[in-house]
């Protein structure tokens, strides 16, 4: 019975994206890393051999799919398929950041909802339930057949910001989209909350709008989910400064680091950058205080409450 599973018999698997992370988390839990072997065929297709027994286990596989995105959702992918072939009791996706998460509706005509594309792939391929972290959407939850628990980088990064002891703080939203989480954040530190109200002109450009609310010669915190190509942060970092900031920190959970990204984090006048080690980062942005904060004491306990059948939602209450 997948419910009747014992706690020896938990195995947890990665594939290449961040086997650091997964490997920090089995060191938390006290198990051994699984065995397998993720390569390549000499054509290019993604080779997947588990080295070990799985029948009858409970079976967790640590897999953001981050760049490259594609190579990255096929290993998780097959890594999923060999544990069902083995007869693995439950499998569970481990997914610290889900890419394709921005393509989560139709904006315009004749375009595809890839992350239900996504979504609908990863549950065929046999898993029985996704984790992830800070999807950029929520509604993607919806967009599986599965139990999905949604976990939040938010204990980590909320823990580090008061050991700043920041002091006047205001926790500035870069869009309006993003109200909800600064609001969170600001609730939770007893700061005030702005926004900037701005216009996109583009998939990586946007145009620069007004501030609502109080930043003038106060220390501001600029929370988001992700930094992508770093277009949005860094028009929000340039904003407050104009608007009289005394000081800018940033905070994110998904370091993607794509495109223009370092053009648009060297040398930006923030006192620092944290983020979270949901994904590897293999080149830093230059001229910028960098701060990586592990997640991994968070889908460790996860892990460990998901092994136990025990409530994952009491960790953020």
């Amino acid at each position: 019975m997948v419910d009747g599973v014992s706690k020896t018999q938990m195995k947890i698997f990665t594939g290449n994206a961040n086997p650091a992370l997964t490997e920090e988390i089995c060191q938390v839990l006290g198990v051994p890393l699984g065995k397998a072997d993720v390569s390549r065929f000499p054509d290019g297709e993604t080779k997947v051999r588990v080295l070990e027994d799985v029948r009858g286990r409970d079976v967790f596989v640590v897999q953001p799919t981050s760049p490259p995105v594609n190579d990255h959702l096929m290993e998780l992918l097959i890594l999923i398929d060999a544990m069902r072939r083995a007869s693995a009791a439950r499998i569970t996706a481990v997914i610290p950041y889900y890419g394709y998460g921005r393509q989560d509706r139709k904006h315009e005509g004749r375009v595809p909802i890839t992350a239900k594309m996504v979504a609908n792939l990863i549950t065929e391929a046999g898993v029985h339930r996704v984790m992830t972290m800070d999807l950029h959407a929520t509604q993607i939850q919806g967009f599986f057949d599965i139990p999905v628990d949604h976990l939040y980088a938010m204990p980590v990064l909320l823990s580090h910001v008061e050991e700043l002891g920041l002091t006047d703080l205001t926790v500035l939203s870069p869009d309006p989209g993003r109200i909800k989480l600064s609001e969170a954040f600001s609730r939770r530190l007893g700061g005030q909350l702005a926004v900037i109200e701005k216009r996109r002109v583009g998939d990586s450009e946007v145009e620069r709008g007004h501030v609502v609310g109080e930043i003038k010669g106060r220390s501001v915190l600029i929370a988001d989910d992700m930094i992508s190509t770093a277009g949005t942060i860094s028009q929000a970092v340039r904003t407050a400064h104009e608007y009289g900031a005394r000081e800018v920190y940033i905070m994110a959970t998904h370091p993607v680091f794509c495109g223009r990204a370092f053009e648009h984090l060297k040398g930006l006048p923030v006192k620092e950058l944290a983020v979270c080690n949901t994904i590897p980062i293999k080149k830093k942005p230059e001229q910028i205080n960098l701060k990586v904060l592990s997640v991994a004491s968070i889908l460790a306990e996860a892990i460990r409450r998901t092994h136990g059948n025990e409530s994952i939602s009491a960790l953020f209450d």
